[in-house]
């Protein structure tokens, strides 16, 4: 028998976040949900040797009543667990971890109590799904996509962070103490609007493979 591992702090949080579900029915993925749902599976053996399948179930923009953005937990296709983000759902032979970024996921692994990782499989009509289907299809074009919009991101956070310099440096403390700095560099509105909407184009193809962090927030 395989040990489990000790448990940080910040796990039995995101555990203790979670609640039951009500037994309710998944909803189906419509296509209107692309980009603001993701939908991704599991499929493990219970204690008992029948295969259970585990969906993670998230709305990007919040739910209806509150506005906060939840994951739930679906067993055989009945909600199982909800909790806020990041989450961490106990089940058989481990848990699921999910956290969100502004673009979109940025993790949604099973994690054994050995401690082996695996990433669930998105929903085919999801944007994960069809990002997906697109690098196995085209594995070139695939890479190419990839190395731009990281690119892009990594530009845009470049512009981004001296001009919050500059803001933050004019603020009348701060310029007392340690004086001001002047980005010489100003775009024309239009132009700012154009870079802004090309790299948040660019954070979400990387959150829809999993790779966007905390400079897709910066860049934009």
């Amino acid at each position: 028998m395989t040990a489990r591992r000790p448990r940080s702090l910040r796990a039995r949080l995101a555990e203790r976040r979670a609640r039951a579900g009500d037994g309710r029915p998944l909803a189906p993925f419509r296509w209107w949900q692309v980009l603001s749902r993701s939908q991704l599976s599991l499929r493990i053996p219970d204690a008992t040797g029948r295969t259970i399948e585990y969906t993670v179930d998230v709305h990007q923009l919040g739910d209806r009543d509150d506005g906060d953005v939840r994951a739930r937990l679906y067993r055989d296709g009945a909600l199982a667990a909800v909790s806020r983000l990041p989450a961490r759902f106990s089940v058989p032979g481990g848990h699921i971890e999910v956290a969100v970024g502004g673009y979109g996921l940025r993790r949604c692994h099973f994690v054994s109590d050995a401690g082996d990782e695996r990433q669930l499989v998105p929903h085919p009509r999801s944007a994960e799904g069809r990002r997906a289907a697109f690098d196995r299809d085209h594995r070139g074009a695939s890479r190419l996509i990839g190395i731009l919009s990281t690119a892009i991101v990594v530009a845009g956070a470049c512009l981004a962070v001296p001009q919050l310099i500059d803001t933050v440096s004019h603020i009348p403390p701060i310029a007392e103490s340690i004086g001001t700095f002047t980005w010489p560099l100003h775009l024309p509105p239009a132009v700012n609007l154009a870079v802004t909407l090309i790299v948040v184009a660019a954070s979400i193809e990387r959150a829809s493979r999993f790779r966007a962090s905390w400079l897709d927030d910066l860049a934009s």
